[in-house]
């Protein structure tokens, strides 16, 4: 029984097409990871691009009340409710909780530690999506009122 040369590579375009599919398929999955890994980068990115917008909130509206601030009328710890009263400091105070929670989700928080003329601002947030486990972010700004 003789084969001939043509009947010998019988079927070798096939597995090379199946090779072929085999690393495009893996090249693929590889390109949806990336692409979920920067959406949630850039989640984390928007998030602390609002952080930094809500501390220059917080500190124009101290600019705007400067006496109260400087008195330390502004300042509130990290966990504390925001004043419920109707001042323009107690509203601002207010306003500023909520658009932090509304933004960066209701576990972020925000606090005011003013010194005479040397306001710090921070601002936490969870962040466990985009940061890969590291749950909570956060951002401190120094402000001259």
């Amino acid at each position: 029984m003789t084969f001939s040369r043509h009947s010998a590579q019988r079927g070798v375009g096939l597995i090379e097409v199946l090779v072929a599919v085999l690393i495009l398929s893996i090249g693929l999955l590889g390109l949806a990871g990336l692409q979920m890994r920067t959406l949630r980068d850039n989640q984390s990115a928007l998030e602390r691009g609002v952080a930094v917008v809500e501390t220059h909130a917080i500190a124009d509206a101290m600019r705007a009340d400067q006496t109260v601030a400087r008195a330390g009328g502004y300042d509130i710890a990290l966990g504390a409710a925001a004043p419920a009263g109707t001042t323009f400091r107690d509203r601002v105070l207010q306003g500023w909780r909520t658009n932090l929670e509304t933004t960066l989700g209701t576990s972020a928080t925000g606090s005011v530690d003013c010194n005479d003329r040397l306001c710090e601002i921070i601002i936490q947030w969870d962040d466990s999506r985009g940061s890969g486990g590291s749950a909570t972010q956060t951002l401190t700004t120094q402000v001259y009122l």
